[in-house]
């Protein structure tokens, strides 16, 4: 049962009820820190406070003060400004309370005396970051499916980037936000502005979720001071004339799984990271779909991508090469290779070789969008970026897919093919890679050697 707050005498607390299980507080809206701990056969008059010491808090003490059968909430209270005052001069309060101590002049009058009950030290253990890095993993990210590359991004910052932090209590940051803001000045200065202003969105995030299960922990997050690096949108999309060069480059890298998977990034203008997990059961030919069961965001995200015809004979190309060489792995994934995981593990060329590759062709989808007439809202669809304001849940998205949405995806494929046209007829790499009969000759060739 939720606690509640209501005034606090003889009356209101006779009238609680009971719980059908453990017990609740009816805190006083009247004394700060005062309050009855209801149970199923008992009411207990209690108070709570902050220890304090050297103006730092150390910890939360929780005194019992005495059975609400046998002592009257007025009594009560005047136990409870003597406990509070103790608490906030940095003395727990003494068990054994005096008669004087306890009641004052209005026990004395009253002819009556009490003794406090045994007090209760509530000292929370002081939760630190690489406890707290745990929970926010295992029951943030984990339970509520976020990919494994979120998950390793995450792990990134707290295990590496703060490794010496990890068994330090957050109150400890809290009460010294001087340190958050060195170690965030020092990252930037060794790792760069973008990494430096992601460690400590990771730190902040983990101390607010931290802080749900632990209410010691101050409310001001001591990530949220830092002095944030300004952060650019990275500009490194092609335009159309770009195209014909970049895909001159991209014909001539060895590997054709390599070859067809940039090229895929380019026309779905995914995440590469998604799709280097993508298995042969997600895609389903009949429909012209590839299914993406884990984007960022987790598996509340997943999507579908509608296929144009370019981007059907890049797959089809895809799994022929991988059937060749490497077979074994082709049967579990889409984009095989001889990694550890058996997938396309590591997407970055160099750039002399390759100029532009990854979130550089995503960008370049989404600039290429206009020229070839898909709308803002289209492009983000088909890019599965979340939909501004009221109307985002109004769009039943399956219901655009299997015309309207494969209609835009293949106005973006043929644009981008329409700019290669001289090219693929002038250039022999461009030609022995999608030109006629181009795709068997590889195979045979990969074969052979």
């Amino acid at each position: 049962m939720a606690d509640v707050r209501i005034l606090l005498n003889d009356r209101t607390i006779s009238d609680l009820k009971p719980p059908s299980a453990g017990q609740y507080r009816a805190r006083d809206t009247q004394l700060g820190g005062f309050h009855v701990v209801v149970g199923k056969r008992s009411k207990t008059f209690a108070v709570q406070g902050d220890l304090r010491k050297g103006g730092k808090r150390v910890g939360s003490i929780s005194v019992r003060i005495g059975d609400a059968s046998s002592m009257s909430t007025r009594e009560a209270r005047a136990v409870a400004k003597t406990c509070l005052a103790q608490i906030s001069n940095g003395e727990h309060p003494n068990p054994k309370l005096s008669k004087t101590a306890q009641l004052g002049s209005e026990a004395s009058s009253a002819g009556k005396e009490h003794v406090a009950h045994s007090s209760e030290i509530a000292t929370p253990h002081s939760v630190t970051l690489g406890e707290a890095w745990v929970r926010y993993r295992d029951a943030h990210l984990v339970r509520r499916g976020r990919s494994q590359g979120t998950i390793d991004g995450y792990r990134d910052h707290v295990e590496r980037l703060l490794e010496d932090w990890l068994n330090t209590p957050l109150q400890d940051l809290a009460d010294d936000p001087g340190k958050v803001i060195l170690r965030h000045d020092e990252i930037t200065k060794e790792r760069g502005p973008y990494i430096a202003n992601g460690a400590m969105r990771t730190l902040r995030a983990i101390y607010n979720h931290a802080r749900k299960a632990n209410r010691y922990l101050p409310a001001n997050n001591p990530a949220s001071i830092v002095d944030w690096n300004a952060e650019q949108r990275r500009n490194t999309a092609m335009g159309l004339d770009d195209l014909p060069h970049w895909f001159q480059q991209l014909a001539k890298v060895p590997n054709p799984i390599r070859r067809e998977f940039h090229l895929f990034c380019l026309l779905s203008g995914s995440r590469p990271s998604a799709l280097m997990e993508a298995q042969p059961q997600h895609l389903n030919l009949r429909r012209r779909v590839l299914h993406i069961p884990r984007p960022k965001g987790g598996a509340d995200r997943a999507f579908d991508i509608p296929l144009s015809r370019q981007m059907v004979l890049c797959l089809l190309r895809v799994k022929r090469f991988a059937q060749h060489l490497y077979p074994l792995q082709a049967q579990d994934w889409l984009f095989p290779s001889d990694s550890g995981s058996g997938h396309l593990a590591e997407q970055k060329e160099n750039r002399e070789v390759l100029a532009k590759w990854g979130n550089d062709l995503r960008q370049t989808f989404r600039t290429l969008a206009t020229p070839a007439g898909v709308s803002e809202f289209d492009a983000r669809l088909l890019m599965n970026h979340a939909i501004p304001g009221v109307n985002a849940g109004y769009i039943s998205r399956h219901k655009l897919l299997e015309s309207h949405l494969r209609g835009q995806q293949q106005a973006i494929s043929t644009t981008i093919f329409r700019a290669l046209r001289a090219s693929i007829v002038n250039d022999e790499a461009l030609r022995s890679w999608l030109g006629p009969g181009a795709t068997q000759r590889a195979i045979n060739g990969a074969i052979r050697h």
